[in-house]
């Protein structure tokens, strides 16, 4: 990270962002951004965080100093039926900043859609089918279409399923809600928080606009082995396994299963020169057994 501090303002002060936010604000850099409620804003405010209102329905009336000043943007705000709400109603506002060298836009890996198993990397063709997948590429082309039409400096971050503190397989063995289901040749490629947060950070270092990374631990692996491994931890038998086709499982939860891939973080490891903190679920899960997100 360089000793310049900056000066980041982010849409959507989310999991992702705020774990950003913790690494940005010990350097000194200066940060703000939106939330979807005044309730919000104020829960926010109490921890020292600048925080406006954007529910992605309507344009800030008045664009906070903080935006206007900004030297690094990042939207984690995703599409909204159909339409990026950043997108629609910013999109001349990013235009028209004068001091923005860095911003990044947080995707994900599921514009890859089904490979069936094989790998993929930021060269791979773009083949999901659903319409989260389908709205999400079309977000990126515009945000990338900023840096093509007026030198806005977009960096793209395809995200595989994120994962930390409070917000991992553990809780969800805790909370009763695990399943152990079973689709052969299965696997999902997962991303701990604060190897996001690691990514980020290294691309700020290193601004290379229009590029695209994956964010992804070393180790695609089958949902069922995850929560085997985080039941081994608790000292408690995992749940029984279930055939795919016998689970009880919602439209959205079992469309997920409909894409079978592994991503490649070649790029990632390689131009940013990142170490993953927590290159597997394994070491990431072991980690997590004691913390608990903070709030």
């Amino acid at each position: 990270m360089s000793n310049k501090k900056g000066r980041l303002f982010c849409f959507g002060l989310g999991y992702c962002a705020l774990a950003l936010l913790d690494v940005l604000r010990d350097e000194g850099w200066q940060i703000a951004g939106t939330c979807r409620s005044e309730e919000s804003a104020s829960s926010l405010a109490r921890r020292g965080i600048e925080a406006y209102v954007f529910d992605g329905n309507t344009k800030m009336r008045t664009l906070p100093t903080a935006f206007l000043h900004a030297s690094h943007v990042l939207c984690s705000v995703p599409p909204a039926g159909g339409t990026d709400p950043v997108l629609a109603h910013h999109s001349d506002d990013l235009a028209q900043l004068r001091n923005l060298v860095w911003v990044g836009y947080l995707s994900t890996t599921g514009v890859y859609g089904d490979w069936r198993g094989d790998w993929v990397d930021e060269s791979s063709e773009l083949r999901t089918i659903n319409d989260r997948g389908t709205h999400r590429i079309n977000a990126e082309n515009g945000w990338l279409k900023l840096w093509e039409r007026f030198s806005v400096p977009v960096h793209i971050f395809r995200l595989a399923g994120i994962y930390g503190p409070g917000r991992n397989a553990i809780e969800t063995v805790k909370a009763g809600r695990a399943l152990r289901i079973k689709k052969r040749g299965q696997v999902f490629s997962r991303i701990h928080v604060d190897d996001i947060s690691q990514v980020l950070a290294a691309s700020i270092s290193m601004p290379n606009p229009s590029r695209v990374y994956n964010v992804c631990d070393n180790e695609a692996a089958p949902p069922q082995d995850v929560i085997s491994y985080a039941c081994q931890l608790l000292g408690i038998e995992p749940p029984p396994l279930v055939p795919f086709e016998e689970a009880e499982l919602s439209a959205m939860a079992r469309s997920f299963y409909t894409e079978n891939k592994r991503v490649s973080n070649t790029r990632m490891r390689e131009e940013l020169g990142v170490q993953l903190k927590w290159p597997n679920y394994r070491v990431g899960l072991k980690n997590l057994l004691n913390v608990k997100k903070t709030s």
